[in-house]
């Protein structure tokens, strides 16, 4: 389409613009779950690249915005959604002090999948307990989807995977990657040990024992457990899985950045498996 075409709004206080302009999703969250919220559940794609890969998932996009001084086409077909440019005031209210130059767009949240239609057909599976950093889950996710690893559940302590920071992050690999939610860790892993899982702690505790000791071939299926930046995870879920493993690291390095980590232990369990 000619973005010239596109309706101009210049009020930010248009009803239009409320769902950009309230950008946190706490506040998303928070409106849509009060009583008589008037939202209806949504989450906010940022980038091109990234509406285009949620269009291609079978998301149902509401409407998109492009500051009006952007003159280059959208890289995607908004199809019937409506498109606005924003005036200035929009652009000052949504992203402040810097301009922004790509596109915005608005899906309607698809409903949560049973952690049973995450499972199905997966070997291994991403399990995070409070990481609640949407950039590092962004990396998490996205690593995930190239090293083939087959779902991710999160926590209720966890970020939403479909944060508009964590998508856009993971460049919209979060719409490739099956994602549910398991009930508190560490009762929550009973449905992974049901199913047959072998659950696998990433720990600096003193009795884990290296990564590299873990043979993939006496474990069919395999859920990685991963905790938060700082703490890690909680003692309890340490004690419930059947593997507590970690990175031996050298020159006075104790711990790593959780993307990372979880990189390196993704990366080794997925060797040999097929999901």
């Amino acid at each position: 389409m000619n973005l010239a075409d596109a309706e101009l709004i210049e009020d930010p206080d248009d009803d239009r613009m409320h769902v950009f302009t309230g950008l946190r999703d706490q506040q998303l969250r928070q409106l849509r779950e009060a009583p008589g919220g008037d939202m209806a559940g949504v989450f906010i794609a940022e980038g091109d690249v990234v509406i285009g890969r949620a269009l291609a998932a079978g998301h149902r996009l509401q409407s998109v915005i492009v500051e009006h001084q952007r003159d280059r086409p959208l890289e995607f077909d908004p199809g019937a959604a409506p498109v606005y440019r924003m005036g200035e005031a929009v652009v000052q209210r949504i992203a402040s002090h810097r301009r922004y130059r790509g596109a915005m767009a608005c899906f309607e949240r698809p409903s949560t999948a049973s952690v049973a239609a995450v499972l199905d057909g997966v070997d291994t599976v991403l399990v995070t307990e409070g990481v609640n950093n949407p950039t590092n889950m962004g990396v998490i996710i996205r690593t995930a989807a190239a090293l083939g690893v087959g779902a991710l559940l999160v926590d209720p302590s966890s970020c939403d995977p479909l944060a508009r920071r964590t998508n856009r992050v993971s460049m919209g690999a979060v719409f490739t990657v099956p994602h549910g939610r398991l009930d508190p860790l560490p009762d929550g892993l009973g449905v992974l040990e049901a199913a047959g899982f072998t659950t696998v702690a990433m720990t600096l505790a003193d009795d884990s024992t290296s990564l590299a000791s873990f043979d993939r071939a006496l474990a069919p299926r395999v859920a990685l457990l991963l905790g938060a930046e700082e703490p890690g995870l909680t003692p309890a879920t340490q004690a419930r899985a059947h593997h507590r493993l970690t990175i031996p690291m050298h020159h006075g390095v104790d711990s790593l950045n959780v993307a990372t980590a979880a990189a390196i232990a993704m990366w080794h369990v997925t060797q040999g498996s097929t999901g």
